[in-house]
């Protein structure tokens, strides 16, 4: 019983309804469940005239992530900061980039993009796939080029069976593990639902040692039948090389 006035304590039952864990495959015959995440947030400026300023204060910050020059931008930059913990983004990175050389710039909050890592359920290693990853994928030092964008399907996506939704991603997984398989793309697919201001449901990022691949892997991508059948809207594209990443943490390989 409450007093009218008292929040009751989440049940048990109610929290085991609800679970937001996220599953991956079967390891070693036992299920993955795991309660951790990680958010990555790309924000974009322009009228830099020197990134070395830039670069020094993410580094001297303890800043997590990448520093990109812009290609379609002669002054243009872009911050890529990764963290588990969402309270990052509005302490220690906002009072960061509001101060200091970053005070000067001017954001693009077209290239304002924000999703978290998650999982489909057939991972064989779900903490490496969530947490580990995606880091070795953004911290490579050999891999610097980077497209950056976000993407919303259509509603009539998600009235089709399970099944069918499944073949339809399969096709569009193939293509990307090819060119991952050929040395030339790695991919992060991060979910936005409810966290991006245009509401897409997707943030996008194309990792690779030369940019053409990641030119040529998406207009492989056209061709399939979620991306000319199901996807609403793609874009804008962030198209960057790196010129500073933060050293990647320790234990970064695969388990």
């Amino acid at each position: 019983m409450t007093d009218g006035k008292t929040p009751a304590p989440f049940s048990a039952t109610a929290q085991e309804t609800v679970d937001l864990r996220e599953k991956g495959g079967p390891r070693n015959g036992q299920p993955q469940s795991l309660d951790r995440r990680l958010f990555m947030q790309l924000q974009a400026f322009g009228g830099c005239r020197d990134c070395a300023p830039l670069a020094q204060a993410l580094a001297e910050g303890g800043i997590e992530g990448v520093l990109y020059e812009e290609v379609n931008d002669p002054r243009g930059v872009g911050v890529l900061a990764l963290s588990e913990d969402p309270g990052f983004f509005l302490g220690k990175l906002r009072r960061l980039l509001g101060q200091g050389p970053f005070a000067g710039l001017v954001q693009k909050p077209e290239f304002a993009f924000f999703g978290r890592t998650y999982a489909l359920g057939y991972e064989p290693n779900l903490e490496d796939w969530l947490l580990k990853k995606p880091r070795r994928t953004v911290l490579d030092p050999a891999w610097p080029w980077a497209l950056w964008y976000p993407l919303r399907r259509t509603g009539s996506f998600a009235l089709l069976p399970r099944q069918e939704q499944s073949q339809i991603i399969k096709e569009h997984s193939t293509i990307g593990f090819n060119f991952g398989e050929a040395g030339l793309a790695k991919d992060i697919r991060l979910a936005c639902a409810g966290l991006d201001k245009d509401d897409n449901d997707f943030v996008i990022g194309l990792v690779g040692r030369e940019l053409h691949p990641l030119s040529a892997l998406v207009q492989e991508m056209r061709r399939t039948k979620q991306t000319s059948t199901f996807i609403q809207s793609m874009g804008p594209f962030f198209v960057g090389k790196a010129v500073w990443q933060s050293l990647p943490p320790k234990d970064l390989e695969a388990a």
